[in-house]
């Protein structure tokens, strides 16, 4: 199809409120749309059809969906527009700054009498547009961040969300799997001058030896890389790759998406603990921000999940834009809210001309 074809049809879906998803995979120039001719609402369970799956983080067995078929998919060549990235300059404030402060010092204290390893705090910052356009976006969100899996998803029932998110939760080809521990955070200056300190080392690896663990009862072979520097944007990340094989009969893509979610990076460890305080001292409602969405082919034996970071949701002329990061014991306050600050960069790039 038409790329120019393929955006009329997302502004008239978008304008009569009708859902779709547009996505584009990492290093891909294709984009890949799924449209639905009605407002149903539609939930699974398991993650067995073809089509693309959008669960929140506090995921509890039912995700929304977007059938592949229902009524059609597209595909087309995006046509890559040059984008000039620049940072975003960002005032503080003040309030923001101490609410952040005291929920990291919360934060730290339930990791000192919990003996947890880690939690992951967020947050969330509204930002104020000016003639918002779904064109506008498409074209800079699709173009802006080629590594990442970027795509827009709308339903009338969650919104518009979009982002550009580094973090794999698994790739499933038959019974061949990849998923990745990502975690440590810093910006792009001088790559080959990258040095990560022990607070990052130690907290990629809690991340890495937490998959591992949930991955061993259904995984029958497991190979782990050494950490390595991954780009992401403007952002450098640690990244350990983690490949295997799914054990035959024990193991689907809904048992090993429900094994990892959420993981480590974006909850923390371990998962139960870290999770109910997220949901219990947060205060806001995540939603989808951390949750999980991707493509399912093949009835659930060929899937791309991803991990939905780097994202955020607009609503009128407001953008929520969501960022958070790992707390641990070595965490010092000033450093976590400058990587939130950071973070924000990826999605206020993409806004750059509607701010």
């Amino acid at each position: 199809m038409d790329y120019k074809l393929l955006i009329e049809k997302i502004s008239k879906h978008y304008c009569e409120k009708l859902p779709f998803v547009v996505f584009s995979l990492p290093e891909s120039d294709s984009l890949n749309a799924f449209f639905q001719n009605d407002v149903k609402q539609i939930t699974v369970e398991k993650l067995t059809e073809n089509g693309f799956v959008f669960a929140p983080f506090d995921y509890k067995d039912t995700s929304f969906f977007i059938p592949q078929n229902d009524p059609e998919s597209l595909k087309c060549e995006f046509v890559k527009h040059d984008i000039k990235l620049t940072p975003i300059a960002l005032s503080e404030d003040i309030d923001e700054k101490v609410g952040y402060i005291k929920l990291f010092g919360k934060t730290v204290e339930a990791i000192k009498k919990r003996n947890a390893s880690k939690i992951v705090i967020s947050r969330q910052k509204d930002f104020k547009l000016k003639d918002f356009s779904i064109e506008r976006l498409t074209e800079r969100l699709f173009s802006a961040h080629p590594t990442a899996f970027r795509y827009i998803w709308y339903h009338p029932n969650t919104g518009l969300w979009c982002g550009a998110t580094p973090e794999t939760l698994v790739q499933i080809e038959n019974n061949s799997f990849k998923t990745m521990a990502l975690a440590g955070t810093q910006p792009l200056t001088n790559r080959a001058s990258v040095f990560w300190g022990s607070k990052e080392l130690e907290e990629q690896q809690l991340v890495t030896d937490s998959i591992i663990d949930s991955l061993q009862r259904v995984t029958s072979v497991l190979k782990v890389s050494n950490p390595h520097t991954h780009q992401a944007g403007s952002l450098l990340h640690l990244r350990t790759d983690i490949t295997g094989v799914l054990k035959t009969g024990k193991a689907t893509l809904t048992t090993i998406a429900a094994a990892l979610h959420p993981t480590p990076a974006v909850c923390g460890s371990p998962k139960k603990f870290a999770k109910e305080f997220i949901l219990e001292n947060e205060d806001y409602n995540r939603e989808y921000y951390t949750g999980f969405l991707g493509p399912i082919l093949e009835n659930g034996k060929s899937a791309s999940l991803m991990v939905n970071l780097r994202c955020m949701k607009i609503e009128g002329n407001i953008a929520h834009v969501f960022v958070g990061g790992g707390i641990t014991l070595a965490s010092q306050p000033q450093d976590e809210w400058n990587e939130t600050q950071n973070k924000m960069q990826t999605m206020l790039q993409v806004l750059q001309p509607m701010l």
